[in-house]
């Protein structure tokens, strides 16, 4: 062991096993593990009620444990959490600080000025991968060029050499000497008296905390993960793995999970268990899906605030305050929609399925802004993931080359009978629909007169009428896709279209889309700096890389023939191979320190948004995929707020 002083930053890897920073500081030296709570720095997405429940009671687990190990979690909330760090590493004298990586927009923005700002204060700063199995650098095209489809980016990693060997957890922490102002758990305001009590309900359903986590991945992989294959499109119920919390807060290592889920593999391949073998094989492809999620975030930056494919910039979204509301609420008069919505308000979750099924009806049936969306329910989940929420909002709304068909619009009765064909969820949720017998539950507005009165059940009183028809809904989104097409053709007869966009529309050919190579500008090695270092992602020079071509899709076609056409779509499901595995749940590589601008990340629901600011990104000097679009959104009220999970 060295005489290393070493603050040890935790943000979302709040657990003592499979932690790189933690293990790495221990080695070198005494610890000083920090926990900075930055109100101020979340900005727009500042975590929900139910997030930021979670968070509490894993930061105070936490504590717990490093107490046991011999030191304690210093909490610290500011104003400025670079100022912090530097308080912290004047108090004891720190020559080091290391944390783990994180890959959304705003953590991207904000760590790697951190870091500048450190070693020009001559201070060592190493980071690590704790959150992924592979760093999002480390996984590209031939050509050098970033994935764009997820089976393409998936095969890629799965053929890569595997090394995930997990790291053994510090027998005992040695605390470093001097005197940091911090405060209490409960100081740090994570939840307000007006929130304890709902929030007291969730601990019935949820034990958060590292050690728990552990627990829940046991109990999967032994009870569980056999029958996932078939239990995991059932909604209500314990028919998915209810890791995604624990992966979000890190408090349970990716690579842990990876390893267990493999070891079952290999046992069940052994034993010729074909059922086994298929439930891993989905499972560990959700957990690529979570993997694809920062992905995508850390080499398109402008996810959070702009659709990948370009054209979308040209979408007349219908930005309706009372349409939305109304979605919110569970009113829109759709059995299945409203259980959802309103199961989303009252606990904090939705099974996965649902959560495909709402953002559908949200972005498709009512036009309403995807971005509307995604941060509803970063405002709602408990598992609410920026990284993974932008990855299903972009997917349901055709953002993403192999996501839905933009004319795809799915018919909310039929999704019902599919995936609730005996009622039971939507009555669970419902009560006033409760006594509805299973032949009309899902489309109780074409019950007989007497089976409504028999059930207690008045459209347009105690429960309402559909709030649009499916093939109004229909017809509004063909408008929508034709005047986008007419939008854009105009622009470019005009003149006053961007450069085209990066990536093309769905197609055959998805893997030879012309994405832009990702390079990544280097300055003069830094001796505080550690070849562990977390890139920044830039772009070439623009003016040498050719504009793609975009293939258009037919604009619309019948939902069976749209269902037997796509590519992507599962005979058994009648919806997409990601549409079934879209998730929330869940060392370093040896590269030199990158130090380039970065971008802005404003972003506002539903009030106007705008991507102005000093920080950019090199690319987004360059390319004009989508400009942020302050006509979105209009003014209305937003109460309350990850997309999918395992």
């Amino acid at each position: 062991m060295g005489n290393n002083r070493t603050i040890v930053w935790f943000r979302r890897d709040l657990r003592i096993e499979d932690n790189p920073a933690l293990v790495a500081a221990a080695r070198e030296g005494s610890v000083l593990p920090v926990y900075i709570w930055c109100p101020k720095e979340e900005g727009q997405f500042y975590p929900g009620r139910v997030s930021r429940w979670w968070l509490k009671q894993s930061l105070a687990h936490l504590d717990r444990s490093l107490k046991s190990l011999g030191t304690r979690l210093v909490f610290i909330k500011t104003h400025s959490t670079v100022t912090a760090l530097l308080d912290c590493i004047k108090a004891i004298q720190a020559t080091k600080v290391v944390f783990n990586h994180l890959y959304d927009p705003v953590s991207l923005v904000r760590d790697h000025n951190i870091k500048e700002k450190l070693v020009e204060q001559g201070i060592s700063v190493q980071s690590y991968n704790g959150d992924l199995l592979y760093e999002p650098w480390e996984v590209y095209t031939e050509s050098g060029r970033a994935f764009t489809t997820f089976d393409a980016f998936w095969k890629k990693c799965l053929h890569k050499q595997m090394d995930i060997v997990s790291l053994v957890p510090p027998w005992h922490l040695t605390p470093a000497e001097g005197k940091v102002e911090g405060c209490s758990v409960e100081e740090l305001d994570l939840e307000n008296e007006l929130e304890k009590p709902s929030n007291a309900l969730l601990g019935r359903a949820w034990s958060p905390g590292w050690r728990n986590a552990d627990k829940a991945l046991t109990e999967f992989v032994e009870q569980h993960l056999l029958h996932y294959s078939k239990k995991r499109l059932k909604v209500g119920g314990d028919s998915t793995s209810l890791l995604s919390p624990y992966l979000h807060f890190g408090e349970l290592s990716v690579r842990k999970v990876f390893q267990v889920t493999r070891m079952k593999q290999i046992l069940w391949t052994n034993e010729g268990n074909s059922v086994g073998e298929e439930s891993v094989n989905l499972f560990l492809r959700a957990i690529g899906l979570r993997e694809y999620s920062r992905y995508l975030c850390f080499n398109f930056p402008f996810t959070h605030e702009r659709a990948l494919l370009g054209h979308l910039k040209f979408f007349p979204w219908d930005p309706d305050p009372d349409n939305f509301k109304t979605w919110r609420q569970g009113r829109t008069g759709y059995p299945l929609v409203d259980a959802g919505m309103r199961e989303l308000w009252a606990t904090g979750w939705i099974h996965n399925r649902i959560r495909v099924i709402v953002s559908s009806f949200a972005v498709k049936m009512l036009l309403l802004p995807w971005k509307w969306g995604m941060k509803y329910f970063w405002d709602t989940l408990l598992d609410a993931d920026l990284e993974s929420d932008i990855l299903g909002w972009q997917y349901i709304s055709g953002g993403l080359p192999d996501g839905h068909e933009l004319e795809r619009l799915d018919n909310p009765e039929i999704l019902g009978a599919k995936f609730d064909p005996e009622g039971d969820y939507v009555r669970q949720w419902l009560p006033e629909l409760a006594r509805m017998p299973t032949e009309w539950i899902h489309h109780p507005w074409d019950a007989p007169l007497t089976v409504l009165r028999a059930s207690g059940v008045e459209l347009g009183q105690n429960y309402p009428k559909p709030m649009i028809d499916v093939d109004l809904a229909r017809e509004r989104l063909t408008e929508a896709i034709f005047k986008m097409w007419e939008s854009e053709a105009a622009a470019k007869a005009a003149g006053t279209e961007p450069r085209d966009e990066v990536v093309v529309d769905n197609t055959n050919s998805v893997e030879n889309l012309d994405t832009p190579k990702v390079v990544f500008l280097e300055k003069a090695p830094c001796a505080t700096v550690s070849a562990n270092d977390q890139k920044v992602p830039a772009l070439p020079d623009s003016k040498k890389d050719h504009p793609p071509t975009r293939k258009r899709t037919n604009c619309v076609v019948e939902e069976g023939q749209n269902q037997d056409n796509s590519q992507n779509h599962n005979k058994d499901t009648g919806m997409s191979g990601i549409d079934q595995e879209i998730c929330s749940t869940a060392d370093s590589s040896s590269c030199k320190k990158q130090c380039t601008s970065t971008s802005s990340y404003s972003f506002s629901v539903p009030q106007q948004c705008s991507s102005s600011s000093n920080l950019k990104w090199p690319w987004q000097e360059q390319i004009d995929m989508e400009q942020s679009s302050s006509k979105d959104v209009a003014a209305a009220g937003l109460t309350g707020r990850k997309l999918w999970h395992i």
